[in-house]
């Protein structure tokens, strides 16, 4: 048996790049998946993906942002396999700028997305965690869930021309530690992983998408104990370790999966 046979799991932002990775880790691992993405397409290809390789997926296509998404969101996995078990809240985009040039809704389209957004959804899940882990200890059979969090070595110690998206994220860090101290009667694990550079479409110099200037991008690698980028499939991997049973004494943390990198 895999680790994570029986599990549901929900990963927001899982149409590509990281999110796409931890799905198919987890899935590796036995979970079946709700995946999400803003467009029908990218989910589509990572649930064939997960089908392919013997496991079990179901799309959620919409914008995390939107106010009815986290309720649709948990709905969507029991409805489909009637159980939930773990959340990774992945789903985000950077929109840089120095603090004077950066608009009001520049501000708080990072906070929608990479903390109002993961509170939603959890928010939306409480009533369902809370009750099935009540009813587990009144029949004596106890369940760890978990919940993963991702935030950024950016929201740990800063990082110029991202005030926005590392308040964001330093936020999530918060929510995370106190929804730890809430829900660890309910035996739901909440960690945090904070990644630094990882390789995707969003960072990779003149790939589509936001990509890093290649001076920038090489001097972060230099500046990375470890010499060079991560690749989503680590990045995935932290994640999981957060998810497995070996994690179930593990709760309010931040694990830092850079590289040894840290501004």
């Amino acid at each position: 048996m895999s680790k994570l046979d029986g599990k549901v799991a929900l990963v927001s932002g899982s149409g590509r790049g990281i999110g796409r990775a931890i799905a198919l880790k987890l899935a590796a691992e036995g979970a079946q998946l709700v995946v999400n993405d803003l467009e029908e397409a990218p989910a589509a290809e990572t649930v064939a993906a997960i089908e392919a390789a013997g496991g079990q997926a179901v799309a959620c296509v919409g914008n995390v942002c939107d106010g009815d998404f986290g309720p649709r969101f948990v709905a969507s996995a029991l409805e489909a396999y009637g159980r939930l078990d773990i959340i990774v809240n992945n789903a985000g985009y950077t929109w840089d700028g120095v603090i004077h040039k950066t608009g009001d809704d520049q501000w708080a389209a990072m906070l929608e997305v990479h903390l109002s957004a993961p509170f939603r959804i959890l928010r939306a899940a409480a009533d369902y965690l809370r009750t099935s882990a009540k009813e587990e200890a009144e029949v004596g059979r106890p369940v760890h869930r978990k919940v993963v969090n991702i935030s950024s070595i950016s929201g740990l110690a800063g990082n110029a021309g991202q005030v926005n998206y590392a308040a964001a994220k330093a936020g999530l860090v918060g929510l995370t530690k106190s929804l730890a101290k809430e829900w660890g009667r309910h035996r739901i694990n909440v960690n945090c992983v904070a990644f630094g550079l990882i390789e995707t479409d969003m960072t990779r110099p003149g790939a589509a998408g936001q990509g890093i200037p290649e001076e920038s991008y090489q001097a972060i690698c230099r500046a990375t104990p470890l010499g060079r980028a991560g690749t989503p499939e680590e990045a995935a991997g932290a994640v999981c370790l957060l998810c497995l049973p070996e994690s179930d004494f593990i709760t309010g943390e931040v694990l830092i999966a850079s590289g040894g990198l840290m501004f």
